[in-house]
């Protein structure tokens, strides 16, 4: 027995030290840090079917659930056929990658900052899922199931795997380069324009001009944000691929840049309308989130509380004001929270990044270094440019050989019911009579 106890503790002792099997110089630390960070990211996509989910009419709530759960169907197939290959492999002209991993081959021999391949792959892979969920929020209650599913294979083959080239994978703005930390042009920017784009081509859900379209459950909208949250912090904490001190300090300004972004937002609702809505809340911490993710690993945490502040009164300003004075229908805001915040989020990590806290990145503006704004703004111009470009193409060829949009009188009775043969909720009972939920 005391033979066994001590070579238990031998074990326990020296078990931080060993190396995986069959793979020396892999940190055992690192390597599970960063699969749990991808798991932690892939829970954000349930978490924004949730999110988006009770921010509908009842009608609608499985229908809309469904577009990020087919994200996850949809691109996690493509990423292992065609998407890693396209987004990591061997640059070609800046633009995209070659097809060294097509199907994922030689990634078993590949290491990625000090990760095996496969581990690379899989973090990545939960990012190309949820940028491509995040675009549904912006034509909710009147897309195509059918439309909706191509539109997502095709946009992340074309727009998104690109993008991930460019700044992440050896391409023009990674040499440039023009910082982003975990994704607020390749994630945020590119979805959220995407979406605008999307829901200008579709056009305004049609009952939406006589009667406001009002949440149906919002308790189902907090739980979903708070699992947002959550996940983010794989997210932003994972992206620095390693279990270090970068990832702590990633952790941090999330976490700060969400709180400030949820305290600006509720100020500015005050302000504006005399109520501070739970709604906003939530809505001001995922803007804060949105916002700190291209800088999480460059700034400072005092910085992380400015770029927070600032990034809750611009998504404020754009959902709460410009979007009913421009009159368009980006339904749960996918462009006012995700495409507002992005761009100011890589806008404000050339101003605030310093290479004190990341010698691998830069120092911005506050440190001496204006050209990395105009870096910056580089990145945020292109992604630009590729989402709308990419999205009019995209959306006009699917429409050559489907409907875009489901038909009038299924929008009416509701894409439950008309495109899954399903309701979301059993009526409630009163005193012995059934009462619907409104």
């Amino acid at each position: 027995m005391k033979k066994k106890f001590l070579s238990l503790l031998f074990g326990l002792i020296l078990l931080p030290n060993l190396s995986l099997a069959g793979e020396p110089g892999y940190n055992p630390g690192d390597v599970t840090f960063v699969l749990l960070s991808a798991a932690l990211v892939f829970l954000m996509t349930p978490g924004l079917a949730l999110f988006y989910g009770g921010m509908v009419r009842r009608k609608n709530v499985l229908n809309t659930v469904a577009m990020s759960f087919i994200a996850i169907v949809v691109v996690s197939l493509q990423w292992i056929l065609i998407g890693y290959t396209l987004s990591f492999g061997n640059d070609i002209k800046g633009i995209i990658g070659d097809f060294s991993y097509l199907g994922l081959k030689n990634v078993m021999d590949l290491t990625v900052s000090n990760l095996p391949g496969y581990v690379f792959v899989v973090f990545q892979l939960m990012f190309a899922i949820i940028t491509a969920a995040i675009i549904s929020g912006s034509v909710v209650e009147r897309m195509s199931f059918a439309a909706w599913i191509v539109f997502i294979a095709l946009w992340t083959t074309l727009v998104y795997d690109p993008l991930a080239h460019m700044v992440w994978g050896g391409g023009i703005l990674f040499n440039l380069p023009a910082l982003d930390f975990a994704g607020g042009t390749v994630v945020h920017i590119s979805s959220g324009v995407s979406g605008l784009v999307a829901a200008l081509i579709l056009g305004k859900r049609k009952e939406g001009e006589n009667a406001p379209l009002m949440p149906h459950n919002l308790p189902l909208t907090i739980l979903g944000a708070g699992l947002l949250w959550f996940g983010w912090f794989g997210f932003n904490a994972g992206s620095a691929l390693a279990a270090n001190n970068l990832a702590a300090l990633a952790f941090i300004n999330t976490n700060t840049s969400a709180v400030m972004a949820a305290l600006a937002w509720a100020l500015a609702e005050w302000l504006h309308r005399r109520k501070v809505t739970v709604l906003g809340i939530a809505t001001g911490a995922v803007a804060g989130l949105v916002a700190v993710t291209p800088a999480a690993g460059f700034v400072t945490p005092t910085s992380s509380v400015f770029i927070g502040l600032v990034g809750g009164v611009l998504v404020y300003i754009a959902v709460g004001i410009l979007k009913a004075k421009l009159n368009y229908d980006d339904s749960l805001d996918a462009f006012g929270c995700h495409g507002v915040g992005g761009i100011w989020g890589a806008i404000a990590t050339g101003i605030f990044a310093t290479k004190a806290v990341n010698p691998a990145g830069a120092d911005g503006v506050l440190y001496g270094n204006f050209g990395q704004l105009l870096n910056q703004l580089a990145g945020v111009g292109l992604a630009i440019v590729l989402a709308v470009v990419g999205t009019v193409i995209i959306l006009k060829l699917i429409g050559i050989f489907l409907p875009l949009r489901v038909k009038d009188e299924a929008e009416s009775i509701g894409l439950d019911i008309t495109v899954h043969g399903e309701d979301a909720y059993k009526d409630l009972i009163f005193t012995g009579k059934s009462v619907p939920f409104s």
